[in-house]
């Protein structure tokens, strides 16, 4: 450790919403709050102190068409790195990026296995598609393969229909969501539509993606079992233009894609307003870019969450979900550094005056 610079964060600590510090130091590539004796070469950070963000939902190792090569992984994680996220829950990629690990210039990555979903009911080239009395199986599986968490694919659009519906049937996700829990792995699910959330809530699922169906019949059972959402609205935005795409050939689907982005913001402050923990996912690596955290920051605020909660959502109360630290002492220092306040203006992270992963200062 001792090829670690000696770092003097000073101006405002934001090692809570309400705990505001004058200053730390990062001594060995960890973080102090005493000032360390004899050090030298100390090199002076000024400015507004974060924890390194969270994206809860992003896909290192995956594009529109499936797994990419390590290069482009690498491009995707620096990204992301260079955008203040420094914490990444995975959910879902079918590449293998366990080599991301062992570079302490990338963000840290949970990851939630490939994803699983139901045969020719998701992108091509994405999950295992398989039928529900292989689900405990590949659940199982997919469990021991990542780190902690497990991604399921609850609904997509049924062709026979032409509209969206849940992929699993009831007692196929009692039993897997049993078997992950099991085995120390928390459960989400891909949820677009209404008709997949009760079943899996009841079943004792962790956390819901997207959860743009959402009603007021489903919202408070959602507050009830404490299960999470990751509203990911940046990727919602784009419901409009895919609807159009399946305009001619699913007027069914484009129609209640077009429904639920319309209700999209009061979707996510009623949830919020219920109690329903609300986390910062971009959705990045399918179709979208990364580097989008601040964005989604920003979207959660324009739908009505308080900005100190919306940053709560991507730093101390995400961390604390995720059983990662904060600007804790002794704790790796992962941090992001701003010109501004970001409680007062949480425009303020689109644009980073300094990046320090692992005590290193890296952006």
């Amino acid at each position: 450790m001792s090829d670690h610079p000696v770092l003097h964060v000073k101006g405002r600590v934001l090692v809570g919403p309400d705990d505001v510090r004058d200053e730390l130091w990062v001594v060995g590539g960890r973080i102090s709050y005493e000032r360390p004796g004899g050090a030298r070469d100390v090199r002076v950070v000024e400015g507004w102190a974060l924890p390194g963000l969270v994206d809860a939902h992003c896909h290192v190792g995956l594009d529109a068409h499936g797994p990419v090569p390590a290069d482009v992984s690498e491009k995707q994680a620096l990204t992301d790195r260079d955008a203040g996220t420094l914490l990444i829950r995975d959910a879902g990629s079918p590449s293998d990026t366990r080599w991301t690990d062992d570079r302490d210039d990338l963000p840290k990555i949970i990851r939630a296995g490939r994803h699983i979903a139901r045969t020719r009911r998701y992108i091509r080239n994405y999950a295992h598609e398989i039928e529900p009395e292989d689900l405990v199986a590949y659940v199982a599986q997919e469990a021991r393969r990542g780190d902690g968490w497990v991604k399921l694919v609850g609904d997509w659009i049924d062709r026979g229909t032409g509209d969206l519906s849940a992929c699993w049937p009831r007692a196929a996700v009692e039993a897997a969501i049993a078997e992950a829990h099991r085995l120390g792995a928390r459960v989400t699910a891909h949820c677009f539509a209404e008709d997949s959330l009760r079943d899996l809530v009841e079943a004792g699922i962790d956390c819901i993606e997207h959860a743009t169906g959402l009603t007021e019949d489903t919202v408070p059972l959602f507050a009830e079992r404490g299960v999470a959402i990751v509203p990911t609205l940046v990727n919602i935005a784009t419901f409009p233009r895919l609807a159009d795409g399946g305009e001619a050939r699913y007027p069914q689907w484009s129609a209640h894609m077009r429904r639920l982005h319309e209700r999209r913001y009061d979707t996510v402050r009623a949830a919020y307003d219920a109690g329903i923990p609300v986390y910062v996912g971009t959705d990045a690596g399918g179709s979208l870019a990364h580097g989008l955290v601040a964005a989604e920051v920003a979207e959660l605020v324009t739908a009505g969450i308080p900005p100190v909660e919306a940053l709560s959502a991507t730093a101390w109360g995400a961390r604390r979900w995720l059983g990662r630290p904060g600007l804790d002492e002794g704790a790796p220092a992962d941090l992001v550094v701003y010109e501004g306040d970001p409680r007062d203006d949480v425009r303020v992270l689109a644009d980073p005056r300094r990046v320090v992963l692992n005590g290193r200062i890296v952006g």
